[in-house]
């Protein structure tokens, strides 16, 4: 088996990675220290995140720096402040026992100042994030006229972040004569140019296959309609009481809407995205490492550079526009020859997307149903039972009221008393679960097979999907009354508490609506009697017996212009001026602000602005 030692590793750095806990080198540590200790040729090393590139680039850089002399000899570009900041205290600890070799971490978010008086007390190794290393160099605080090592981290994250011009800019400050790394995890075109143009016959090594997500890293995706994501999400995570990881959002506001769901819902996450200060992002990352949060939610831009160890799974809520993209966030879990899942929550218009993942990958998703409420239930109690069975018992300490406790439940069986253990914990995962619908997709055509004939049931648009309620109320398209009136009016009159609603039938002089089990009689009080345009609502549940299309008198639909009518006023015989001014009102948003303050003007100055008009003509 080949040692550290066999590589060439020097003896200082040796006794202090056997503290870390280094055994054997890793692939990348095989291939790319041997090459930076004793080669002259630059190297390009594609691996995944998690594969020991630290290491790989780090052991050898420190071994070839002049302690004698305190000038800038190793400078390493990482594209964020977690990863610049994990790099260099990584490093550190790899030169425990170098004495005299001194290290800096150079970021955006923290005292420059500070900064610069370390560079001016004499620094050896650089880590630095591209923006505040371009600050120092324009501000003549940083000398890297004898850097003879370069080393380019996560390569394709930088140029995905808009670093390229920053990198073109920094290497044209370093020698000519010096030695270069790129270590990336993907190969886009972007690298090969950087390569050619500042790499000198770059030796390429590769761990695994080109933008070849991880080998120890699980593909499992879960298809279902676009509304039922999150309720998607929260059964995975009930189903794995256990887990520890990222879930994965496009957007900022996506992120926290989803940590806030979480939160709310009992869970252990937080949020991590470009709109907290440095000082919350720290306090979330401190608290996500010391395990004091179980789900971390993040953007893809907030989590680059993040070296989390032990995360089980990689959850994507929505996959990324770019396919390498998804390959880092599945190198996330899946680390140090550990095994991983990565997770992607999809619905039906997002299945090419996936395809064209599997194909960049070259790997296989599986596909699987959501986890049913009796599965989620029996995996949870049965975790409780492994927690009950694992609990360390301080028998001294509980001695003393081991007693009364006793007594007081004396009267119980031991089955009573396990019942009654297992109800205090799932009383709320059974009322929560209690009529909960099937989540998963499937594809219309594939509902019923050819030969079978619709049931009645699913002919009758007055019955519900599973787990919702038909609720009937007395507007229709002939009101002008369209699916978001009806989403208006339910924000308005339920002060902002959440309301899932289901499929909408608008018909000519009513409308059904699903709403689940649970909602169904609040939202029923909430807009009884509201107004909709001077019609009063009526709601109920809906009864599959009852004819609204009957009851509602079959009025022909309302256009446009007679909701406008209604709105501005609805003008009969005997109050002429009042449906002019109407039908002004509703030309006035195209004729511009005059036209408008005349509609809104006494009726009587009607015939005034009508002649200026008509001068003006």
């Amino acid at each position: 088996m080949t040692t550290f030692k066999d590589l060439g590793v020097r003896e200082d750095l040796l006794r202090a990675i056997s503290e870390i806990g280094y055994e054997s080198p890793m692939p990348v540590q095989e291939k790319v220290i041997p090459h930076l200790l004793n080669e002259d040729s630059d190297v390009v090393a594609l691996a995944q995140t998690g594969t020991g590139k630290t290491a790989a680039f780090g052991l050898p850089t420190l071994q070839r720096v002049d302690t004698s002399s305190p000038t800038v000899q190793a400078l390493i570009l990482d594209p964020t402040r977690e990863l610049c900041l994990q790099t260099c205290r990584d490093l550190t600890d790899y030169a425990k026992y170098t004495s005299g070799l001194n290290l800096l971490a150079v970021y955006g978010g923290s005292n420059i100042e500070v900064q610069i008086k370390a560079l001016r007390r004499g620094v050896q190794v650089v880590v630095a994030t591209p923006g505040r290393l371009l600050d120092l160099i324009k501000r003549g605080k940083i000398d890297l006229a004898n850097v003879n090592t370069v080393i380019l981290d996560e390569a394709d994250e930088m140029l995905n972040m808009g670093f390229v011009d920053d990198i073109n800019e920094i290497l044209s400050h370093v020698p000519e004569q010096r030695k270069m790394l790129l270590f990336s995890a993907t190969m886009p075109p972007e690298i090969s140019a950087i390569a050619s143009r500042y790499m000198h016959n770059p030796q390429e090594y590769v761990v695994g296959s080109r933008n070849e997500g991880a080998q120890t890293v699980r593909h499992i995706y879960y298809m279902v309609n676009a509304r039922d994501k999150y309720a998607a999400l929260k059964r995975i995570v009930d189903y794995l009481p256990n887990i520890y990881g990222i879930i994965f959002c496009r957007t900022r506001a996506t992120t926290q809407e989803v940590a806030s769901q979480l939160l709310e819902d009992g869970y252990d996450a937080d949020a991590l995205h470009g709109d907290l200060s440095q000082a919350q992002r720290d306090a979330v990352m401190k608290k996500f490492r010391e395990h004091n949060l179980q789900l971390l939610v993040a953007t893809d831009v907030a989590a680059r550079g993040l070296d989390v160890s032990d995360l089980t799974h990689v959850i994507s809520f929505s996959l990324p526009d770019d396919n390498d993209v998804y390959i880092h966030r599945s190198g996330r879990t899946g680390r140090a020859g550990k095994t991983g899942v990565s997770i992607a929550i999809i619905h039906s218009r997002e299945r090419g997307k996936l395809r064209d993942i599997e194909k960049h990958m070259q790997k296989q998703f599986e596909r699987r149903d959501v986890p049913k409420p009796e599965d989620i239930i029996e995996k949870q109690l049965f975790n409780l039972a492994d927690r009950l069975e694992k609990v360390e018992v301080k028998e001294d300490d509980i001695a003393d009221y081991l007693p009364g406790v006793v007594k007081k439940l004396s009267w119980l069986s031991s089955e009573d008393l396990l019942k009654r253990v297992l109800s205090l914990e799932f009383n709320r995962l059974l009322e929560y679960y209690k009529n909960a619908p099937v989540l998963d997709y499937v594809p219309e055509k594939k509902q019923r097979k050819k030969y079978e004939k619709p049931s009645p049931q699913e002919k009758d648009r007055r019955t519900a999907e599973p787990g919702y309620e038909r609720v009937y109320i007395n507007a229709g398209k002939a009101d002008g009354f369209f699916a978001p009136d009806l989403i208006q009016l339910i924000n308005a009159n339920t002060h902002g508490q959440r309301v899932d609603l289901g499929r909408i039938d608008l018909m000519s002089g009513y409308s059904l609506f699903d709403v689940r089990q649970a909602d169904a009689h609040r939202v029923v009080s909430a807009l009884k009697n509201a107004d909709f345009y001077g019609k009063r609502l009526y709601l109920e549940v809906a009864s599959p017996d009852k004819n609204y299309a009957a009851e509602s008198g079959g009025q022909p639909a309302m256009n446009r212009a007679e909701r406008r009518r209604r709105e501005f006023g609805a003008g009969r015989k005997g109050r002429t001026a009042d449906r002019r001014t109407s039908r002004d009102a509703e030309r006035g948003f195209k004729r511009g602000k005059k036209a408008q303050r005349a509609a809104e003007a006494p009726a009587g100055n009607y015939d005034k602005f009508k002649k200026k008009s008509k001068r003006r003509k």
